[in-house]
């Protein structure tokens, strides 16, 4: 053998070696991490650093940096303009969601269940059907629920919210996954053959199994009707009941009305109106994690 054929032979064992494998370069990756970090970060840090400026700070002063510190005086400002009108949408905010999340994931794990357990005619349809509602855009249905609702007498009451947020079709689809991947057919059956009812078993053991799942539904239901804003805009016609994102929205219609400049009420308001949402989002992180896992695996 020649030492030049030695030479490609020698580096392909190298190259065999594990201790001398190349890295991969993980550069790139970590540059885009960290730049969604960023993004997603910024507009968090942007409104705490306002919260803490008073009106003539907010607008002179660099926007992602402190200046004068009022935070406090500014929370105190937001909590008591108006008779304390705030608290009251806080408050409105936590009952929309908490009633609304709680009947959505009640109502879609028990149709996802039969849709995932019981066999009858239509079951396609009726699940690509509710795959299909899940696809229109919430805004588009505000104004039909509102003809619906006024011919009803329900618009400007607390049901003309909570109806609507019951019937989710993508939870209704999320707990028909859940329950083909936690509910083994096996356990139903032996349960029947006990003399076990189908609702003693959905109650007893299905909805326990479904635990994980029924959780997630319900923090990505809550999130949802915290956040949204078409449909108490189309129903409610008092500000008392108006949910928070709504009566922030009326505050800055105000300072566009030139009823005088709450801009610091404003963005106070918006950084107390996250905060629930992120004590409610850590104290349950390990059932939505586990349970879009869950998912993902189906």
């Amino acid at each position: 053998m020649t030492l030049v054929d030695a030479r490609p032979r020698s580096a392909a064992i190298r190259s065999a070696v594990p201790g001398k494998r190349r890295k991969r370069p993980f550069t790139l990756p970590l540059v885009l991490l960290v730049l969604f970090l960023i993004y997603s970060v910024a507009p968090v840090w942007w409104l705490f650093v306002s919260s803490t400026k008073n009106l003539s700070d907010l607008y002179q002063s660099f926007g992602l940096w402190f200046a004068h510190w009022n935070f406090f005086a500014n929370v105190r400002e937001t909590l008591t303009y108006d008779n304390g009108v705030f608290g009251q949408w806080m408050w409105n905010s936590v009952l929309y969601a908490t009633a609304g999340a709680a009947g959505a994931t009640l109502i879609a794990t028990a149709a996802g269940y039969g849709l995932a357990k019981f066999r009858f005619r239509g079951r396609g349809l009726v699940f690509a059907i509710t795959v299909g509602s899940s696809l229109l855009p919430g805004a588009l249905l505000a104004m039909p629920m509102y003809l619906l609702f006024s011919k009803i007498g329900l618009v400007g009451t607390i049901w003309s919210v909570l109806i609507p947020y019951f019937v989710n079709p993508f939870s209704v689809y999320l707990g028909r996954v859940y329950a083909d991947g936690s509910v083994p057919d096996e356990l139903l059956e032996a349960a029947r053959l006990d003399g076990a009812s189908e609702l003693r078993i959905f109650t007893r053991i299905s909805l326990r199994l479904m635990t994980t799942g029924a959780v997630t539904i319900f923090i990505l239901n809550f999130i949802a009707i915290w956040n949204n804003f078409f449909l108490p805009l189309f129903m409610l016609n008092g500000e008392r009941t108006f949910p928070v994102i709504l009566g922030l929205y009326s505050w800055n219609e105000q300072l566009l009305e030139s009823q005088g400049d709450m801009t610091n009420l404003v963005i106070t308001g918006s950084l107390l109106s996250i905060i629930p949402l992120a004590v409610f989002m850590i104290s349950l992180q390990r059932y939505w994690r586990s349970g879009v896992l869950l998912g993902s695996i189906k």
